[in-house]
């Protein structure tokens, strides 16, 4: 009877720190539990996603290249930008950026300050593109961010702070370039912190339900910082091992004691 119930005590406890599969797969709509009827190889829904265009902030380093027909002894823009010692081009470094700096501007030769701040990369090249072509010929302007980032934490598997190319990041493509959520990640609750001026916001994300697609929310800004606590069951997934001998020898003796008092 003894071993009876030492052997129930210990499936309960191991079944108990059982993650299933509702706390795993991201972006759920109940297919999980309909896979055999769910159709293969055709679109089951969509949905209208809120895009949101990064908009460039004080502080961002921003590398700009001009290109024109204007000869490079008159080109005053591309002169502007940073080079190394013996003239080396730093264009391909992000020592090549211009600061913008806390008002929002960046400044150039003759033509002073430009607002640039609050623009999306695209209207950046747009609104210096039209300054530039009243100095050069055929000017091409190209404007890239180069210290997009974020940090994420937690329980992903390589903790890190990212810098991306891409300023269009979503939470997913965010989380997966960190090695992606292990498998005792709390997906429903995951934390970000975000910066906005000189306050940080809160708030956060549930990835398991689909309709995360269209929060205001899927997309990654820079600077955020995504925390991704645990599931409840990882202190006992995560010691379970080495304690089973421990629990076992517990429950034997409260079992011995209880069995010695009955008698």
């Amino acid at each position: 009877m003894n071993r009876i119930w030492l052997v129930l005590g210990v499936l309960i406890l191991t079944l108990g720190a059982c993650v299933p599969n509702r706390k795993l797969v991201y972006l759920q709509k109940e297919d999980l539990k309909k896979r055999k009827e769910t159709p293969r190889d055709t679109i089951l829904r969509s949905h209208a996603m809120q895009i949101q265009e990064y908009r460039i902030q004080p502080l961002d380093n921003l590398n700009i290249q001009f290109q024109s027909l204007t000869g490079e002894d008159y080109d005053f823009f591309s002169k502007a930008m940073p080079r190394a010692a013996g003239g080396t081009s730093l264009s391909s470094s992000a020592l090549a950026g211009i600061i913008v700096d806390a008002n929002g501007h960046i400044e150039y030769p003759v033509v002073g300050k430009i607002k640039v701040s609050g623009l999306t990369v695209f209207q950046a090249q747009d609104s210096i593109k039209k300054i530039a072509s009243e100095f050069l010929r055929d000017v091409v302007v190209r404007v890239r961010l180069l210290n997009f980032r974020y940090t994420v934490l937690g329980e992903v598997n390589s903790e890190s702070t990212i810098v991306s190319g891409n300023t269009r990041l979503t939470m997913m493509e965010a989380i997966g370039l960190a090695g992606g959520l292990t498998e005792l990640a709390d997906r429903s609750y995951v934390k970000v912190v975000r910066q906005s001026g000189s306050e940080s916001k809160i708030f956060y994300v549930d990835l398991l339900k689909e309709d995360y697609i269209e929060s205001p929310f899927y997309y990654v800004q820079q600077n955020d910082v995504i925390i991704v606590p645990p599931l409840r069951q990882r202190p006992f997934k995560k010691y379970f091992a080495s304690n089973l001998a421990l629990i076992t020898a517990t429950i034997s003796t409260i079992l011995f004691i209880v069995n010695l008092s009955t008698r």
